[in-house]
């Protein structure tokens, strides 16, 4: 009994299971009606049930290629630099569903064109389909992400380095993204919660079930108990991931709790939690009984439980494709009257207030949950320390905690919404994540708490997070990012070419943009100031002199271009801001001249308190080698025997004698 339980036979199984909860999901929900109305175009029957069967495969090769990669790249012990044998026969396995995903994203092009203009797939001409993959958003997101998929099986083969494993895990998880930023989410209002719910959705279940498939085929691995373990809590992280972002995208989707009982949509979101929840119990059973039970020797328990969970998983992949492909509550259509509903995806605020700033949250799930794992991360490391007995300056954990609170703040309240219709705080905005922000992050010292609380693992072939991260620190990139012109150079081009130029425009116009310039502001802030002011490891030991010479240009530069915005004639962005403009707000160019005096004048308090941490590291860098230079001193007079300052003085004095005897200047001891 225990051998007729093998791969293909759960394959199947999964497949079985997700195939036929698919198509009774897209027959309740709507997706698919075969009536063919007079005067109404169809595509067919073919594409009506191949779409979305597509759809689903290529979701499920997308899981796998990534679930397998992180099981190569993080679960297994390794060899030294390079992943072990099971290692390197999961790559090799990528390849080929890496190519098969990238093949299945191309068909989904055709079929999505052919159910767009209601045509058969035999009757379309090349030339649609390729305007569709280059014009339209969702084509364009399935052709990025059949590229990716293909650079991801080039990847696969390029070497059995542990960090090139890495490297190809994280472009198999960016390579699940674009198609979340199209669709429902991204039609739907407040898409700043639907499109990044989304988006976190696919990261963690992705990850849930692709690491459990990888960990199937893995299963005779000597240490496949240990692996199970790392695994077990990746799962716990991805349960709770999942059910947090999921319920975030079905509310924005459902529009009320009644939606639930009182639509097919709300049916189907019903049935996933119930699958959702299975697996969480049965994930409590693999922790209870089944990895106790791998430590002893018998692994039959968790393969038969681990089967049965990837055929609910199955099931919930295809309850998540019909949801897809089925119309919502709220439908996308009620964004579509008001141009700059659609654009924004929220109403335009009314006239700014400080109460108006600090209420009408408009949260976003990317910054939400970076902060409060960042805090809860960061408070755990703490605990870990004071129960070892280790102190933590409070100064630190308040200091952190704070930058994720005004992160958080800044980025999620009100006025995050004036941010997208007024430049002028938008800049306020800017300023308090690349200045504020940063200080306050690099204050806590989170390198150093991670490295002293992170946990050795028992296998040294193992890589943990502290190993990671140490490797991280000390390699080529971190070196040349931690130079301090780099830093500045990095922040001052970023901050002179996004407005001298047409890119915030563009970046404000798609949510994607402007999430990748909000983090962009805070990672290039945080890089300048932890090279400057920063006590972490791994920056480069430069001099406080060097260091405030740095921070002076920043000062300059920032002044510059504060007096540049000043005396300009131009609108920033005018296509963007014309668009969205409040007809109680100032000119445009008003409003950006009220943006550079604020963000002049914003800078001038960061700006000097970071030059009087400069100037104290300064004095105390001098303090320490003047002690030093007194201990050589003390050594030197305890043994007898000249100190390097005393053999200096004697050089100079030496000197000084031959040139008042008109002699050669004595030759050093390099020379001679």
């Amino acid at each position: 009994m225990r051998s007729a339980l093998r791969t293909p036979a759960v394959v199947l199984a999964v497949a079985a299971a997700a195939g036929l909860v698919l198509i009774m999901a897209l027959r309740f929900g709507g997706a698919v009606d075969d009536t063919v109305l007079p005067g109404i175009p169809t595509p067919g029957p073919v594409t009506l049930w191949l779409l979305p069967v597509v759809r689903m495969l290529a979701d499920l090769l997308g899981v796998l290629t990534a679930g397998l990669t992180v099981t190569a790249a993080f679960l297994l012990p390794g060899d030294g630099r390079s992943v072990a044998a099971h290692g390197w026969l999961l790559l090799r396995r990528v390849t080929w569903l890496a190519l098969s995903w990238g093949l299945a994203c191309v068909a989904l092009i055709v079929l999505t064109v052919s159910d767009v203009l209601g045509m058969p797939v035999t009757r379309l001409s090349g030339q649609a389909v390729l305007s569709f993959a280059i014009s339209i958003s969702q084509g364009q997101a399935l052709l990025l992400q059949a590229g990716l998929a293909v650079t991801v099986a080039v990847l696969s083969r390029g070497g059995v380095s542990r960090g090139l494993a890495a490297v190809t895990t994280g472009l198999a998880m960016v390579a699940l993204l674009p198609p979340a930023f199209t669709g429902h989410a991204a039609g739907a209002g407040d898409h700043q919660i639907a499109v990044t719910s989304l988006a976190l959705h696919v990261l963690a279940a992705s990850l849930w079930i692709g690491g459990l498939a990888g960990l199937l085929l893995v299963r005779r691995h000597r240490r496949f108990a240990d692996t199970a373990g790392r695994y077990s809590r990746l799962a716990l992280a991805c349960f709770v991931a999942t059910g947090v972002s999921g319920v975030a995208n079905a509310a924005v989707r459902l529009g009320g709790a009644g939606a639930l009982e009182g639509s097919r949509y709300g049916v189907l979101v019903l049935l996933k939690v119930f699958a959702l929840v299975v697996v969480g119990l049965i994930g409590v059973a693999h922790r209870r009984r089944t990895l106790p039970a791998l430590r002893a020797g018998a692994p039959w328990a968790f393969l038969r439980l681990a089967a049965g969970e990837l055929v609910v998983l199955g099931a919930a992949a295809g309850l998540a494709v019909a949801l897809s492909r089925s119309p919502t509550p709220v439908p996308e259509e009620t964004v579509a009257p008001d141009p700059l509903v659609e654009l924004l995806g929220f109403d335009q605020p009314g006239p700014p207030s400080a109460v108006r700033m600090l209420t009408g949250p408009l949260p976003d799930m990317f910054f939400l949950t970076v902060c409060a794992a960042g805090i809860a991360a960061y408070l755990v490391g703490v605990w870990r320390l004071r129960r070892a007995g280790h102190g933590w300056p409070v100064t630190r954990t308040v200091s952190w905690v704070s930058g994720m609170l005004l992160l958080a703040a800044i980025t999620g309240l009100g006025v995050a919404r004036y941010a997208y219709v007024l430049f002028s705080v938008h800049m306020v905005q800017h300023m308090v994540l690349s200045m504020a922000v940063p200080i306050l992050l690099v204050g806590g010292a989170p390198v150093t708490l991670a490295l002293r609380a992170l946990r050795r693992p028992a296998d040294p072939q193992v890589r943990g997070a502290r190993e990671w991260l140490l490797l991280i620190l000390h390699s080529r990139p971190a070196r040349v990012l931690s130079h301090p012109l780099v830093a500045l150079g990095i922040y001052v081009v970023s901050l002179y070419g996004l407005y001298l130029s047409d890119l915030l425009g563009t970046l404000m116009r798609y949510h994607l943009g402007h999430l990748a310039m909000l983090v962009h502001f805070v990672l290039a802030g945080y890089l300048l100031f932890w090279v400057l002011i920063g006590v972490d490891p791994g920056r480069r030991r430069v001099h406080p002199a060097m260091l405030t010479v740095v921070h002076f240009l920043a000062m300059v530069a920032h002044a510059f271009f504060g007096f540049v915005l000043l005396q300009s004639t131009t609108v920033i962005a005018a296509d963007w801001y014309t668009a969205v403009h409040p007809p109680w707000a100032s000119s445009l160019l008003a409003d950006q001249h009220l943006g550079a005096s604020l963000a002049w004048a914003f800078g001038e308090i960061p700006a000097v308190v970071i030059m009087l941490v400069l100037v104290r590291q300064w004095i105390r860098s001098d303090e320490r080698e003047q002690a030093r230079l007194d201990r050589a001193a003390d050594r030197a007079d305890l043994s007898g025997e000249p100190d390097d300052l005393a053999r200096y003085n004697a050089f100079l004095a030496a000197a000084a004698a031959r040139e008042q005897a008109g002699g050669n200047f004595p030759a050093s001891g390099a020379d001679q």
